[in-house]
């Protein structure tokens, strides 16, 4: 006998057996059917599996974006404090340019001192607000005193006291000012 003759006539005698023991048909699961459902299974699995993959990159995708910001930032306004702590001394500069000197050449060293140290600060971010003749904004100036007059506008910054100061855009120190405010009408 040929091999394939043997294979088929094997193969016959496997199903006869199965089909005369009825009761093994019967508990026996379809099998395409049990493959059928696992290949479903291993498929919602996969795509599961692919989904979370796909959420943890964006995630870290979304996390490595959010750090080069704040590095970013930070190395952006990491000189702040350190121009903070200057500004009174440019206050100070400010302060003796007003006095009157006998010795010219003393007045002007100082005058040119202060003019390298504004300089310095403006390259690095420093931008000086103007207040005087400015309608009063609580947002960037701060009252140390209020005027009823009438020769200004009501809520109008007369003097400014000490400067204010943007750095890089945002608010560094607001500038200290003196307000008009109308007169209180006397009761009759």
């Amino acid at each position: 006998m040929n091999e394939d003759t043997q294979l088929n006539e094997e193969a016959d005698a496997t199903l006869h057996a199965a089909a005369a023991d009825s009761d093994f048909a019967d508990a026996d699961p379809d099998p395409v059917a049990v493959l059928t459902a696992e290949r479903d299974a291993l498929a919602a699995e996969k795509t599961e599996l692919h989904d979370r993959l796909l959420r943890s990159q964006a995630e870290f995708q979304n996390f490595r974006k959010r750090v080069e910001k704040e590095k970013i930032e930070f190395f952006e306004y990491a000189s702040t404090e350190a121009v903070r702590a200057l500004l009174p001394v440019l206050d100070d500069f400010e302060r003796a340019l007003k006095i009157e000197s006998a010795d010219q050449e003393f007045s002007r060293g100082i005058e040119l001192i202060y003019q390298r140290l504004f300089e310095s600060l403006k390259k690095l971010g420093l931008e000086p607000m103007a207040a005087a003749g400015q309608p009063f904004d609580p947002n960037i100036h701060h009252a140390v005193e209020m005027v009823e007059t009438d020769e200004a506008a009501d809520h109008t910054v007369l003097d400014e006291y000490q400067r204010g100061y943007n750095f890089k855009g945002r608010l560094l120190r607001p500038a200290m000012v003196k307000v008009a405010v109308e007169p209180k009408q006397a009761e009759a």
